[in-house]
Formats: C-alpha cells, sequence, structure tokens
C-alpha cells in the first residue's frame, strides 16, 4: 500500500488492541491486490437501545487506481457477536476482501485482449515436417506447426486451404496459433 491505513474512532476511545486488529487485516487485504493505495478505516461505537452492550460499526474504504473505491459501510445490525470490536473488524474486512477479488477479476478482464484471429491460406508445407507456411491477404507468410492446428485438423489441411489464425511472435519472427480450419467463404 502506497500510504499508512488512516484509522479514525467515533464515540470510543482510540485501542492498541483495535489498532493491531485493523494492521493484521490490512495485512491480508493486500495478499489480494498490491493495486491498493490507501485503506480508510472509521470504527464507530454504538450505544442506542442495545441490552447486551455496545456494537461495533467498522466501515472501509480501498482506493484502488483504474477502479471506483471499494466501500464497505452497511450496518450489522444488533449482531451481538459485533460487542467485540475485533469480530466486526473481521467481518467488514471479509466483505472487503470480496469486493477487491472482484475488482481484481473486473481489471484483469479488461487488460486480457483476446487477439483477433486473422484470415489466410496454406501456402505450402515443408517437406518432411510438421510445418509450413499460411499466407494472409497481404501477402505475408506465417509459419506454422502441426501443435498449433486445432481440432487435430493438421492432415486434414492442403496446400490452399482456408484457416483463421492467432499471430504471435515467435523465435525466428512471426507464427501462427490457434490455427482453425474454415470454408472458403469466410476468406477475405
Amino acid at each position: 500500500m502506497q500510504t499508512p491505513t488512516e484509522i479514525a474512532f467515533q464515540h470510543c476511545e482510540p485501542s492498541e488492541a483495535i489498532r493491531a486488529e485493523i494492521a493484521k487485516q490490512t495485512q491480508r487485504l493486500e495478499k489480494f491486490s498490491s493495486r491498493i493505495t490507501s485503506c480508510h478505516v472509521a470504527v464507530t461505537k454504538s450505544s442506542v437501545g442495545h441490552r447486551h452492550g455496545d456494537l461495533f460499526r467498522i466501515d472501509v474504504r480501498i482506493a484502488m487506481p483504474g477502479h471506483n473505491d471499494v466501500i464497505v459501510d452497511r450496518s450489522h445490525g444488533d449482531a451481538p457477536e459485533h460487542e467485540h470490536a475485533a469480530v466486526a473488524i473481521r467481518d467488514a474486512f471479509d466483505a472487503a476482501i470480496r469486493q477487491v477479488e472482484d475488482v481484481v477479476r473486473e481489471l484483469r478482464d479488461e487488460v486480457k485482449q483476446h487477439a483477433e484471429p486473422e484470415h489466410g491460406r496454406v501456402a505450402r508445407f515443408l517437406a518432411g515436417e510438421d510445418c509450413g507456411f499460411i499466407e494472409t491477404p497481404d501477402g505475408r507468410e506465417i509459419f506454422f506447426h502441426r501443435n498449433a492446428v486445432l481440432d487435430g485438423d493438421f492432415d486434414r489441411l492442403t496446400v490452399g486451404s482456408d484457416v483463421r489464425f492467432v499471430e504471435e511472435a515467435g523465435e525466428k519472427g512471426a507464427q501462427a496459433s490457434t490455427v482453425r480450419m474454415i470454408g472458403k467463404h469466410h476468406f477475405d
């Protein structure tokens, strides 16, 4: 985290035990994303009309670049276990972790770009080898290997077969991966 966790106490005295539990939960939270830049925690003690004791409410606000803040601010109702600050803190951070995991998955999907398959025709095979070249509509030749051909269709390919493929950088230049046979009507 780029900034230290900020803790605010409302209607209760600051406590080293509460600070230690928040620090422990913050360290746990950081394991779920290295993108967290700040965390603000508010500890509020409420004594309105409870028979057994005061309940703690924990509000957590987490900042992550490229996304709105993660906010846990719901009331836990009259849950008697929230008479203990440590339980309320763990519950709030459990909810925050679930939200951070959702954000991480969402950001990962935004970053992950699937290459659009290109079209081409098998131009030639290398004699005695399990590989060949695909000619693209712009005249380039892209190397491909038997292992890149999907559905075990390598043996069905012939010179002139229409294919879709994803171009990648190989050790010796451009190469095709995920080569799939297609019908002639798909070729541009």
